[in-house]
């Protein structure tokens, strides 16, 4: 036997010790996984998933269960692309029947309740003896129609809250319109009562002014009719030429005073300069 042979046969007999053991241990994995999924541990059982398809990544029991691990957390968008990945690659239809259940499922609980509803058909086309489908396709359908009509209500109480809404709108322009009406009314009558007013005024004025001219010819005459009265700081013709009088006959007196004065000086200058001879 040549030393090829003997390499292909030691290598045949690695690989029918080795793949058993690998399978063994992505099985044992997978029991632990579904263990702790029965006791709701779901997050470690996701773990020990994961483990068992990095031991077999081809594992279909173990990749479906890990998408069943991340439903039950609520990590809908990684559960929804764990079934549709393997739906992807899935021939089988009992397979494909329980993939696009799980994937129906999901939907719905993300609040799809329309693409839920073409998952669960494509599940029954697969699979149409599936009475969990058949119930969860007709849940799903009743749950959309309770939407719409909830939409419908919604849209109808919506339509009546804005016709009331405009209905009172109107009713405030109108209101308010009349308000304005009411207000042009009074400013109308208040500027009637002050034209009234003012011609009422004006007639009053014309009138004084009428009798005005009778009422100064009136005080003209009184004043005419009256002597009349000295003003004070001033005096009569009379008076002043009596004070006239009185200040020529002073000055007649100071003129006289001065000349004595001087007369009697002349002597005395005389009478010293005969001495001094």
């Amino acid at each position: 036997m040549n030393k090829t042979m003997k390499y292909i046969l030691l290598l045949i007999g690695i690989l029918v010790f080795v793949l058993p053991s690998a399978a063994q241990k992505e099985r044992k994995l997978i029991r632990e996984g579904n263990g702790l999924y029965d006791k709701q541990e779901f997050e470690k059982a996701e773990v020990e998933y994961r483990k068992a398809l990095d031991k077999k990544d081809e594992s279909y029991e173990a990749a479906f269960n890990l998408g069943d691990a991340l439903y039950k957390q609520k990590k809908y968008d990684e559960a929804l692309r764990q079934f549709s990945t393997l739906a992807e690659q899935e021939t089988n239809k009992e397979r494909l029947g329980e993939l696009y259940h799980n994937i129906g499922n999901t939907l719905l609980s993300m609040q799809k309740t329309g693409e839920s509803i073409e998952a669960y058909k494509e599940s029954l086309r697969n699979r149409p003896a599936s009475e969990e489908t058949k119930y969860n396709l007709e849940f799903a359908r009743r749950k959309q129609q309770q939407e719409q009509q909830n939409k419908d209500n919604k849209d109808n109480q919506d339509n009546k809250d804005n016709q009331n809404n405009k209905d009172n709108q109107d009713k405030q322009d109108s209101k308010d319109q009349q308000n304005q009406d009411k207000d042009k009314d009074q400013n109308k009558d208040q500027q009637n009562q002050d034209n009234k007013n003012q011609d009422n005024q004006d007639q009053k004025k014309d009138q004084q002014d009428k009798n005005q001219p009778n009422k100064d010819q009136q005080n003209k005459d009184q004043q005419e009719q009256q002597p009349p009265q000295q003003q004070p700081g001033k005096i009569s013709k009379e008076d002043a030429q009596r004070l006239l009088e009185a200040l020529q006959n002073d000055e007649k007196k100071v003129q006289e005073k001065v000349r004595k004065e001087k007369v009697q000086q002349q002597k005395a200058k005389k009478l010293k300069i005969e001495k001094d001879w």
